[in-house]
């Protein structure tokens, strides 16, 4: 069957109310994007504008602001036009748009390619990535939905890997933004494709008894119905029976049929947050509650706001009702996400954006956070902190703190503040003594003691969940490393200076601390000492470069290495048989493990370490010396691949998915069209010279793509 028919007339009866300042820009993005799409269709045989038109319909019942509608009817004019730049959309509507309509343009261009938990999170990783502005998200979410709406139009195995991509990529991020009436959605669609079987069993047994339910249902309500109006509590009252979803994934989980309390489920709508409460205890006093049902979300809101009070009652049929109350603001955020308190009426307002913005900022950290981490470590880390199970537990106050299930008190206590975190000493859950390791439950009520002496422990790595906590741990101990080199470097230049019979501060002065910094590259005198505590330079060095007969680095440097004395060391690379000599690997020809290479002494920064061929060193034997990598270091190094792709749309998803299945790390991707084809550059993470001339070779058999030598 089509999409419900739908043309702009029909959207803009909808656009009067909400956007009545705007519809002449409105207006004009329709148009422009009909010339845009003029003469294309879609696989359902609908012309190709009905799409956009679709996907604005959905987000003004979300109550986006107009920006993001005039975002949605413009979404796919990059996609379907050469001619059209992201310069383009800014010229005719601005920058903010234009930024939307480019970053889903790009995501439109990723697709995850294999079922792989790694996969799909790294997936995430670069959508949201992409989602400088969170209005991105949800256009795509709405995006989405209609895709899927209409998926009957593409191939069975297509479907499929679209609602494995939906449930694993976009379901999550619909979840942790709010938007639930995308996501329920979203997940009844996902299922009926890949578990059509399921899917229909449980249809099947709800339509066996849904006259029976609907029946039930009304005689409930109309019970509530006369109780409310009884108390002068103005209400509305919705019923429903559990989405096939929600019941197959109790199914899922353990679950009998009759133990779903929740098939039948009541919402009650009221204008006062205190009216919430009169109509629970009404309720109550003539509904016996369900023990442990009862869930107060208003004084205790989740972290995406959703507020709401849920309570599971048996009705006087026999039958047992969850009923849940809720104020009509309350209601517009847990259904439509904060984006339905988006003040674009309010001229200057930026409070409901902000709120959004620190949503993606808990994606980004986890990002940031994991740079330099493995995909399948990423992969860990973003299902323990964003997308896995969650817990609500408790302060002794009453605040409700969203952890990952199986969270510590320590994690707990850095959710709080580092500081709490940083000086904890143990943990009181539910009035009982626990280890600091112990796995925390929901409604758990927690209290942290702490000692202002105390510090972080490095075992705590080994249990804590989040990520916010190992950060914090791992920097704490990385700050105390270079605290205990910095004293270390002081005490030893001023035994030195003692042993040579010479005066602190007729070292240590401002002139010869001028000199000091300027030959060495240097910021300041922590740094200084610093570099002798870590044995960058001895402090003999240092006291010499304030003398004329100073040697320069390059000699110290061969000093070091002459003596031979420094083995048994992991460092990477062997310079003329030595380790723990300071080296680093040249950014400019980036040498990896195989490569042939040669070092180059440096001025202040020990010896680069080149490829044998790179221009910047083969002219230069002069201050060349022997380099070789060692043989028992297993470490990872970043490398350029550059590609031009001339006829391939799909060349990034190519990329992400080789890499994926080589289980290679893409650290960035930047790419810019010329006259020939977009020339794209990978940054990659591999293990030696052998993996990444694979890669190159895997990636060089794809359509429309060269891989170029640099």
């Amino acid at each position: 069957m089509h999409d419900e028919f739908i043309s702009y007339e029909i959207v803009k009866k909808r656009l009067i109310d909400k956007y009545k300042d705007s519809l002449d820009k409105i207006e004009k993005a329709y148009l422009y994007a009909s010339k845009v799409h003029e003469g294309t269709y879609r696989l359902s045989g609908d012309p190709f504008i009905t799409h956009p038109l679709h996907v604005a319909n959905i987000l003004i019942d979300l109550n986006v602001d107009d920006i993001t509608i005039i975002a949605a009817l413009l979404h796919e004019v990059l996609n379907s036009s050469d001619d059209i730049t992201k310069e383009d959309i800014e010229k005719e509507f601005g920058s903010e748009v234009a930024l939307i309509v480019d970053s889903v343009s790009k995501i439109n261009k990723l697709e995850l390619m294999d079922d792989s938990e790694v996969s799909a999170v790294y997936l995430r990783k670069v959508l949201v990535g992409l989602a400088e502005d969170p209005r991105v998200l949800y256009l795509k979410l709405a995006d989405r939905l209609h895709n899927m709406r209409t998926n009957w139009a593409v191939k069975e195995e297509k479907q499929k890997d679209k609602a494995r991509e939906t449930m694993a990529v976009l379901v999550p991020i619909a979840h942790r933004l709010g938007i639930n009436s995308i996501k329920s959605e979203l997940e009844n669609i996902c299922l009926k494709i890949l578990k059509p079987g399921v899917y229909e069993d449980i249809l099947e047994r709800l339509n066996k008894t849904t006259l029976e339910l609907n029946d039930n249902l009304e005689e409930m309500k109309e019970s509530l119905s006369h109780l409310l109006q009884e108390n002068d509590i103005p209400y509305e009252i919705k019923g429903r029976v559990k989405s096939v979803y929600s019941i197959y994934n109790k199914l899922n989980n353990g679950k009998r049929w009759d133990q779903i309390y929740d098939i039948l489920a009541l919402r009650i709508f009221v204008e006062k947050e205190t009216d919430c409460y009169r109509v629970i205890g009404l309720i109550h006093s003539k509904y016996r509650p369900v023990p442990k049902r009862f869930k107060d979300y208003i004084a205790n809101p989740k972290e995406n706001m959703y507020q709401s009070l849920h309570t599971t009652v048996f009705g006087s049929d026999g039958e047992v009702y969850e009923v849940q109350v809720r104020t009509y603001e309350m209601d517009e955020i847990a259904e439509k996400g904060i984006a339905s308190h988006w003040s674009y009426k309010e001229k200057g307002t930026k409070k409901v954006q902000a709120i959004m913005e620190q949503k993606l900022e808990m994606f980004r950290n986890i990002i940031e956070t994991n740079s330099d981490e493995s995909d399948t470590s990423f992969a860990s880390s973003m299902e323990a902190n964003l997308l896995g199970e969650l817990i609500y537990v408790f302060t002794p106050k009453g605040d409700v703190i969203e952890l990952p299930k199986d969270a510590t008190p320590v994690d707990f206590a850095y959710r709080i503040h580092s500081g709490i975190g940083d000086t904890t000493v143990g943990a009181i859950v539910n009035d009982n003594i626990v280890p600091l390791s112990y796995n925390l439950q929901n409604n758990d009520i927690v209290k942290v003691i702490t000692n202002k002496n105390a510090t972080p422990n490095e075992d705590w790595l080994n249990f804590v969940k989040t990520q916010q906590a190992k950060s914090k741990i791992k920097s704490y101990f990385s700050k105390k490393d270079r605290e205990n080199y910095i004293a270390k470097g002081k005490n030893i230049l001023e035994k030195e200076i003692r042993k040579r019979k010479l005066s602190f501060n007729d070292i240590i002065n401002d002139n010869n601390l001028k000199k000091i910094f300027a030959d060495l590259k240097m910021n300041d005198l922590d740094e200084l000492y610093l570099s002798i505590g870590s044995l960058r330079f001895t402090a003999g060095y240092i006291i010499n470069l304030t003398k004329e007969d100073k040697n320069n680095v390059e000699d110290v440097l061969m000093e070091r290495v002459s003596k031979k004395n420094l083995a048994n060391t992991k460092d990477d690379i062997i310079v003329d048989g030595n380790t723990n000599i300071l080296y680093s690997l040249a950014k400019c020809c980036m040498p990896v493990k195989g490569d042939a290479i040669v070092g180059f002494i440096t001025k202040g920064e020990g010896v680069s370490v080149h490829k044998s061929t790179c221009n910047n060193v083969i002219h230069k034997e002069d201050k060349l010396i022997k380099v070789e990598w060692n043989p028992n270091c297993n470490n990872t190094y970043y490398s350029i691949v550059k590609i031009i792709s001339t006829n391939n749309s799909n060349f990034l998803m190519d990329l992400i998915s080789e890499s994926t299945r080589m289980k290679i790390a893409i650290a960035e991707i930047k790419n810019h069209d010329t006259d020939e084809g977009v020339i794209c550059t990978v940054m990659v993470r591999v293990k030696d010279k052998d993996e990444l001339d694979k890669f190159k070779k895997q990636i060089a058999k794809f359509k429309g793509i060269e891989v170029m030598d640099i």
